[in-house]
This record gives C-alpha cells, sequence and structure tokens, in this order.
C-alpha cells in the first residue's frame, strides 16, 4: 500500500471514446447532489428491518431514474429493475442499515438519532448505489441487459440477504435472476484506492449466548451458592485457548467474547451469567471443531463448578465465508484499471470481518466480486502508514470514530459500480437513442 497514490485525486483514466467514461461524464455536475444525499442519510440512521426512511428515498430516487421498483420486500427491501434489451443480468447491492453506536465523530453532519449511526458506512453504499443507478439508466445507450439495484435491510446482523431470498427475491420473479452480484464496502484506508481478495475474501460469523446456570444466594455466604459468575469468568479465559492451543496455525480463527452479563447488585449473588461470543473462521471443518470446543469448555467449567445443569447455548446470527469469482474478479478489474490506473488497485489478505452478499449470488448461482472502496482522508491515512500507526490513529468500521470523506469517496464509489456493471452487461449501440 505504501506504492499506492493516496492523493485522492480519481480522474478516470480511461480513453476518451469507452463506454463508462461516456456513461460517468455527467457525474461531476451530480456531485453536490450526492453528497447532500450522503449527508442526510448520515443523519438519520435507521437499524436493521427499520429502514423506512432510507428505502422510501432509494425507491422515490429509483423511480425518478426510470426503474420498475419493488418495495417492502423483507419489510423494508428495495429492488430497482431496468430492462435494456437483450444480455447479463447484472445485480448491484448496497446494504442500508445502520449500528446501534452512539456518535463522536464531531462531524457537522453526525446522527441526530441518540444511539444510532452510520458507523460502517452504509449510507456511503446507499449514496454510490443510488448516484451509479442513475448515471447507468441516463446513460443506457452504452450497454444492453437487464441492471438490478438492490438495497439491503439488516446486513449487520446477517439476516437482511436470507430475508431477501425467503421472500422471494428470485422465486416470485420480483426481480429477474442474476448472472452476476457485485458490491463493495466502505473501508478505513485512503479514499481513491480500491482493494480486492480473490476467492475467499471474508469469513464465516457465528454470534452464540450460553447462558450459564447457578444457584443464587447473599454476597456475605458464597458457600451456600453456586456461583455463575465465577463459571462464567473461568469459561472467558479458557475459551481462548481455542485459537491459541487447538487451530492450526494456518488456519484463521478469531474468537471473541463480546458481552457479559450477570447479576444487577454488589451483595447479590445471582442465578445466572449469560455470556455472547462471536466466532470467526474460513473452513467448514474448522468451524464445526471450534464451536464443538467452544461448547465442551462450557459444560466441563459448569460440571467443575457444581451446576446444577448444563449451559444452554442459542446461535443468534451467521454469516456464510464470502468468496470472490476469480474470473469476474480478472474481468472488473481489467476494466477498474483502464478507469483509475494500476496504482490505485492492491491486493489484500482474507478479512476476518463477515457479510451476507454472498447469500444474493448463491441463491441465484451466480458469481460475486465484492471489492473494498477507500474512505479516509488520504493524507491523514498516508501520515499514519508512514508512521507505522493505522491502527491507533484511524477509526476502523463500528467505531464511534468511523467517519469517511465524502470526496473523493463518493466519487470513486459511484464510479467503481458503473464500471463494474458495465464490464459486465452486454455493449450498447453508443449512439444517443435510449430504450425504456
Amino acid at each position: 500500500m505504501s506504492d499506492s497514490d493516496t492523493t485522492g485525486n480519481t480522474a478516470p483514466a480511461a480513453a476518451p471514446d469507452s463506454a463508462p467514461t461516456a456513461v460517468l461524464a455527467p457525474l461531476d455536475d451530480r456531485l453536490d447532489d450526492l453528497v447532500a444525499l450522503y449527508e442526510d442519510l448520515h443523519r438519520h440512521p435507521e437499524l436493521g428491518f427499520e429502514e423506512t426512511r432510507t428505502a422510501a428515498e432509494a425507491a422515490r430516487r429509483l423511480t425518478r431514474s426510470g426503474y420498475d421498483v419493488t418495495t417492502g420486500i423483507a419489510g423494508t427491501g428495495v429492488a430497482g429493475v431496468l430492462r435494456n434489451g437483450p444480455g447479463p443480468v447484472v445485480l448491484l447491492r448496497a446494504d442500508m442499515d445502520a449500528l446501534p453506536v452512539t456518535e463522536d465523530s464531531g462531524l457537522p453532519y453526525a446522527s441526530t438519532v441518540p444511539g444510532r449511526m452510520h458507523a460502517c458506512g452504509h449510507d456511503v453504499h446507499v449514496t454510490c448505489l443510488l448516484g451509479a443507478a442513475d448515471l447507468l439508466a441516463a446513460g443506457r445507450a452504452h450497454w444492453s441487459g437487464t441492471l438490478i439495484a438492490l438495497f439491503q435491510p439488516a446486513e449487520e446482523i446477517g439476516s437482511g440477504a436470507r430475508a431477501l431470498i425467503d421472500a422471494g427475491l428470485y422465486d416470485k420473479d420480483l426481480v429477474p435472476t442474476p448472472d452476476v452480484v457485485l458490491a463493495q464496502h466502505v473501508a478505513p484506508f485512503g479514499a481513491g484506492l480500491i482493494a480486492y481478495c480473490p476467492g475467499a475474501c471474508m469469513a464465516a460469523a457465528d454470534s452464540l449466548q450460553i447462558t450459564f446456570h447457578g444457584t443464587g444466594g447473599h454476597g456475605s455466604r458464597p458457600e451456600t451458592t453456586t456461583d455463575p459468575i465465577l463459571m462464567a469468568a473461568s469459561f472467558v479465559q479458557r475459551v481462548q485457548s481455542v485459537v491459541s492451543r487447538e487451530v492450526a496455525p494456518k488456519d484463521r480463527v478469531v474468537v471473541t467474547v463480546g458481552s457479559f452479563q450477570a447479576g444487577e447488585s454488589a451483595n447479590v449473588i445471582p442465578d445466572r451469567a449469560v455470556v455472547r461470543l462471536s466466532v470467526r473462521t474460513f473452513d467448514e471443518t474448522v468451524r464445526t471443531a471450534v464451536l464443538a470446543a467452544i461448547d465442551r469448555i462450557a459444560r466441563a467449567e459448569a460440571a467443575a463448578s457444581g451446576a446444577g445443569r448444563d449451559p444452554e447455548t442459542e446461535f443468534l446470527d451467521s454469516f456464510p465465508v464470502t468468496v470472490n469469482d476469480a474470473d469476474t474478479l480478472g474481468a472488473v478489474n481489467e476494466e477498474f484499471t483502464q478507469l483509475f490506473g494500476e496504482q490505485r488497485l492492491f491486493a489484500y489478505e482474507p478479512a476476518t470481518g463477515s457479510e451476507d452478499a454472498g447469500l444474493l449470488a448463491t441463491a441465484a448461482g451466480a458469481p460475486l466480486y465484492y471489492w473494498w472502496l477507500g474512505g479516509w482522508d488520504p493524507e491523514e491515512f498516508h501520515t499514519a502508514l508512514a508512521a507505522g500507526r493505522l491502527a491507533q490513529d484511524i477509526p476502523s468500521n463500528h467505531s464511534p470514530r468511523f467517519a469517511p470523506v465524502p470526496r473523493p469517496t463518493l466519487t470513486m464509489g459511484v464510479q467503481a459500480l458503473t464500471a463494474g456493471a458495465l464490464n459486465q452487461l452486454g455493449k450498447g449501440t453508443g449512439d444517443a437513442t435510449e430504450t425504456g
């Protein structure tokens, strides 16, 4: 990354007569409107399956651009379909939901909703897809096929893509079955850059809740109790040995305890303790072994404490491994290279974050390409990179200080989605005649 250009200059490098250049030509005139949209979405974050305001704006803009729009899919999902002659069916996806995070960014357009924030950049995703959808509709003389702009709810809780599929997204012909699915995610590296990873690019994730049962009593007489706090605390420490002692170094695994809840008073030993974990894996065999080890350790700690009953484990949500198709990645990256220049693309290692966009591709039997879009101030990013302080100085996704810069992030995001779609769609007439 140190050799990459992080100046933020995103002027297309393609020949002036190329389809992407022609379709993207109006972007500069539309950027002010897109920035205003982004700031408005950032001010008004909505949690998963509650994205009514965001969905309404997406539907309004898609309708204005000439798409056939379906709303209310799985509650708040929105799909716009633009049929433009024979050719491939390309689905572009953006997730809409925010997080239960209190914003601390200092932005003049910070969240106005207490305890809610677009801390993962889904407001960037919605804005970029609406910008690309509008440009592709206006420039449909330059391509042939069918374009789907899909706005997905509830990615953060791992339920949105599955909910759309279960609601009949493809089976009920709400949208045509896509031949390819493309998506992007804003990330805390320099705006003006795109990162990609062939093959398995993001981990599978399982969220678990384990309830340990004890016998409560007075804090002054612990001998009359079976303390579930001690039981669960021992489990929290011991479960870290799964990664360090039961998983081979070549296998990428993360086990994180993110929540520990027990009791309400200093002098009362409660009768239960509840622990929530996040488990990240890239291989199904490894996943099965890790989950079995977690269950074994939970039961063992309960037995060691003399608990009268086994712990109860509940699966809260699950994400599959996100896998990029090599051929699609290669073809779209060629388009990106022509448009942006080779210096703006770089490969990255598989990330232990998780996504559900892959379900939309798997359900359609279609290839997926999912890339990362730089969103941080290029100068700040370059300074932190040179000092070896990226982790300390650049807030990551889900941080209350996560604050992508609108420019050039939105410019690059719209350009990338537009160019990626054009690469996968059929070639148009190139004349001024638009088809509906």
